[in-house]
């Protein structure tokens, strides 16, 4: 992966310095030939004007005398000739070369030649500039230059030299950045790849009778290394689920096993009862009592195992257009069922107006299941005097049944802990398992909702159970 981005970068740099090195090339060339045909032209026009001067006058001294100190100054061949194309000054020009002949036939012809709109280093060694002698369309001659242009093209070199040196410094600067950016990158890359590897290979393998889904690199494919570590926490959760599966299945497993040996031994119990004296009889008692709750225990483990299956939540989801019940219902049925138990406790339990109708996706016992736990509990825990209301709201997609207490309520640092098994609060009396609100809201999430647990101001306990509304069909 690194000498891919490695690649990847270079290229770039590559494009951004050859974007920036060559128009700029480019534009030294354009300008510094520009500079030498502006020069050279301004010449050719003072020799016309030698010339035309000599033509008027008849008197070619002058111009003699300036073309020769101009080649002798500037070391270039100059060529001048009259109106019949005759040679009139001549200083080391080869009026047979089909260039020059060129040139002079174009300028006779009262048109300027264009000249070399770009040199390069390695370009001709002389370029010629003509122009026609005289004024308006009366051409009285014409002048040739053969400017040399090793001068032009040696700035020119000189100037490529120093863009080329620039942009391989450049270039050398960005793989120094490309670098230290993909060691940067792919240092904790490699680092987690080595970890993730190393936690993989000592994880349990997969069961043969489990199927095993397809990996993201399966998916979405990317380089070697970015599979490799989504291979290894494809791998890394599968046996993750895979374990908490088990461990589940274990609980359920050992709870269901265990119900047996309890229910024979509470029968021992039960015949055991008329032999006990009186002097053992509450111990005896004591022991029926702690097999009872070691029996609710173990109800509520297979409960909560059952629940927070992955079976349990495809099974919730593929029956979810099949189950639904009216909320507003339930509760008045919970509220008929638990109205006696809250009395006998010394309680208030009522029903805040509700909407008419409120139907939820999930099936009337699994509802009334899971609101007897928060109303088993403020019956238990609420204290004598308190008052426990039963709430019904709607909204768009959702139903939420809400069981407020101003009972004892939890101290507020044990109030996100109530959903923890087997927790219990610090002010809570002896009995319970500490499994009711855990496998309520394992009952809750399995429908595609939620349980929350919030403190009342000034006490109290508020358990809200929000279910996704039934869709109208």
């Amino acid at each position: 992966m690194r000498r891919r981005l490695l690649a990847a970068l270079t290229v770039f740099a590559a494009i951004a310095v050859l974007a920036f090195a060559v128009p700029l090339s480019l534009t030294i060339a354009t300008s510094r030939t520009q500079q030498l045909v502006l020069a050279r032209s301004g010449d050719a026009d003072r020799f016309a004007n030698l010339a035309d001067d000599a033509v008027t006058t008849g008197d070619s001294r002058a111009l003699a005398d300036e073309v020769s100190r101009y080649h002798e100054l500037y070391g270039e061949n100059v060529l001048v000739v009259d109106a019949r194309g005759t040679t009139a000054v001549n200083a080391g020009a080869g009026v047979n070369d089909p260039g020059v002949v060129a040139a002079v036939a174009a300028a006779r012809r009262n048109q300027r030649p264009h000249a070399v709109d770009k040199l390069a280093p390695w370009g001709a060694p002389t370029m010629l500039v003509a122009r026609p002698v005289g004024t308006g369309v009366q051409v009285n001659g014409a002048v040739v230059i053969e400017a040399s242009t090793a001068r032009a093209r040696a700035d020119i070199g000189r100037a490529w030299a120093v863009i080329v040196v620039g942009g391989v410094v450049a270039m050398m600067l960005f793989m120094l950045l490309a670098v230290t950016l993909s060691r940067w990158v792919l240092r904790p890359l490699a680092a987690l790849s080595h970890a993730v590897a190393e936690l993989t290979a000592t994880l349990p393998k997969p069961r043969a009778d489990t199927a095993t889904p397809v990996s993201i690199a399966g998916r979405h494919g990317g380089p070697p290394e970015m599979r490799a570590v989504a291979e290894s926490f494809d791998a890394m959760a599968f046996a993750v689920a895979d374990s908490a599966d088990a461990q589940r299945q274990l609980v359920a497993d050992t709870a269901h096993a265990m119900r047996n040996p309890l229910a024979a031994l509470t029968i021992r119990l039960d015949s055991l009862e008329p032999a006990i004296p009186e002097t053992a009889a509450s111990t005896f008692r004591g022991a029926g009592t702690e097999v009872d709750r070691l029996t609710a225990l173990l109800d509520g483990l297979l409960s909560l195992a059952v629940a927070e299956t992955p079976a349990a939540f495809d099974a919730v989801r593929s029956a979810a257009d099949d189950r639904h019940c009216d909320a507003v219902q339930v509760v008045a049925d919970r509220f008929d069922a638990w109205s006696s138990a809250f009395e006998a406790a010394d309680q208030e339990l009522r029903v805040a107006p509700s909407p008419a109708y409120a139907d939820v996706a999930v099936s009337a016992d699994v509802l009334a299941q899971i609101l007897d736990v928060p109303l088993s509990n403020s019956s238990r825990y609420a204290g004598r005097s308190a008052h426990t209301e039963l709430t019904v709201a709607t909204e768009p997609g959702w139903v939420t049944v809400t069981v407020r207490d101003d009972g004892a309520g939890v101290r507020p640092g044990e109030i996100d802990k109530l959903t923890t098994r087997f927790f219990r609060g610090s002010s809570a009396p002896a009995g319970g398992s500490g499994l009711g609100l855990p496998i309520a809201a394992a009952l809750t999430q399995a429908r595609g909702g939620t349980l929350t647990v919030e403190a009342i101001h000034p006490h109290g306990l508020a358990i809200g159970v929000r279910l996704p509304a039934a869709v109208d069909r």
